[in-house]
């Protein structure tokens, strides 16, 4: 008989704690902490995921009432550059103004309602003008004209303002919150700014590749593919010899962040097949006639060569990261839709927009950050890329054909598993305690906000 609590079972075998710590670099200090939490065994009802009533619910109280991800400042990096921002039936241009600063306007003419950009529009405009009739605001939101204006004794152009959400940045994103009580953003980021500095700081990194995708499910159900290693034993069984899923790490801290740290360049529990760590390193996309040497883990080697191979691509020197920057998938969740990893070889950022008012559509933004050198100003930014729903992130440009099968199986689950939330005789789906634990995290502080 276990006298271990609910959610305190942990996978046989090295942790990831033992397996990073035996790395030959210190690591950093948010990466050795641990916060793992039980949160509860109850099923999570599946209508949560495909009911009209919850999507509208989640459209009236969750989107307009929280911090989320809209771009990265170099988007808006000059005076008058503008993107609007979709995210259901909410539209609003994120702007930099004549005098630098950077507001959130509501998308709709305060004449007759008329979207004044496009859902999608990106780009720099001078003013602000409406298509239909010519209303016009400055890039501060300001009313600046209106075509016969004899006709509108009425409109006060003190009180026509452009209405505007709030906006904060952080980590070279802009965030943009609709509703004026919100609280602050450093607040609602916990521990993400202590934790993701020095040489985490996203802030001083470039985009590399922005890939958007549709997804055939709900924006929930998408990130939740990427939440937890416990799928990878079948759907990525080809990452078992080197991937360390089933004693990967589950931490939540405090009401908006959980992490993951899933090791890399270690076998995983499941793989039953005895190997030398030459032959793990021959299954890790190392070059051919890659050598482990005598008394050499594959893990410090595969460090070695990304070291060796990113540096020399970045113009940078690597050498004080750690074998689990290098290496490991590193995955800081921020409620409600968006994923980071600032470890070094997989910089990847992730959202998950709802598309709409339709809760099987998600927009998927996949983005790969580089590191920028000393003194080296931010490039002009790359155009997103979209691709079809069935086409290969292999496909898209910058991403490696092994990683983008990897995209494609995380990707080909969910609408087969859209389909089997409507059509299961059980209503609700069951979840580990540990590994899925940052699933429920989503679900509770969704329900916290549904809630108010």
């Amino acid at each position: 008989m276990s006298d271990l609590k609910p959610g305190e079972h942990r996978c046989p075998g090295p942790s990831t704690r033992d397996i990073i710590l035996a790395d030959r670099q210190k690591v950093p200090d948010a990466l050795i902490t641990e916060s793992p939490a039980f949160l509860g065994d109850g099923d999570i009802p599946y209508e949560r995921y495909y009911s009209q009533a919850f999507f509208d619910l989640e459209m009236k109280k969750l989107w307009p009432k929280v911090w989320q991800w809209a771009c990265r400042v170099e988007d808006i990096s000059e005076p008058g550059d503008y993107i609007t921002y979709e995210v259901g039936p909410h539209s609003l241009i994120v702007m930099r103004g004549q005098d630098d600063r950077i507001r959130a306007f509501h998308n709709a003419c305060l004449h007759r309602g008329t979207q004044l950009r496009r859902p999608g529009d990106a780009g720099w405009t001078p003013e602000l003008r409406c298509p239909y009739h010519g209303w016009t605001w400055t890039t501060e939101g300001t009313l600046k004209s209106i075509p016969c204006r004899w006709d509108f004794p009425h409109v006060d152009n003190a009180a026509y303002g452009l209405p505007e959400a709030k906006v904060g940045t952080w980590g070279g994103f802009v965030f943009i919150n609709m509703d004026e009580d919100a609280e602050p953003l450093e607040q609602f980021l916990g521990v993400m700014p202590d934790h993701l500095r020095d040489g985490w700081d996203l802030g001083r990194r470039a985009v590399a590749v922005h890939v958007q995708k549709e997804l055939n499910t709900n924006w929930k159900a998408a990130q939740e593919a990427f939440l937890e290693a416990y799928h990878v034993v079948e759907t990525h069984a080809q990452n078992l010899p080197f991937a360390g899923d089933a004693n990967a790490q589950y931490d939540v801290f405090g009401d908006h962040v959980s992490r993951f740290v899933h090791t890399h360049g270690v076998p995983s529990p499941h793989y039953a097949h005895p190997q030398t760590e030459q032959e793990i390193a021959e299954k890790m996309h190392l070059p051919p006639g890659t050598i482990v040497p005598e008394g050499r883990t594959a893990r410090s080697v595969a460090a070695d060569w990304r070291r060796t191979n990113l540096g020399s691509k970045w113009g940078l020197d690597l050498s004080a990261y750690s074998d689990s920057e290098m290496l490991d998938s590193i995955e800081y969740h921020l409620f409600p839709n968006m994923c980071v990893f600032p470890g070094v070889s997989l910089p990847m950022v992730y959202r998950f927009r709802p598309i709409g008012m339709d809760p099987g559509r998600t927009l998927f933004d996949l983005l790969f950050l580089r590191p920028l050198k000393d003194g080296e100003e931010h490039p002009e930014p790359v155009e997103p890329v979209r691709i079809a729903h069935d086409q290969s992130y292999g496909d898209a440009p910058g991403i490696e054909r092994w990683l983008g099968a990897t995209f494609d199986q995380d990707t080909d689950n969910l609408a087969r598993q859209y389909r089997g939330f409507q059509s299961s005789k059980k209503r609700g789906e069951t979840l580990g305690n540990y590994q899925e634990s940052r699933i429920r995290h989503l679900h509770q502080v969704l329900d916290a906000y549904l809630a108010r």
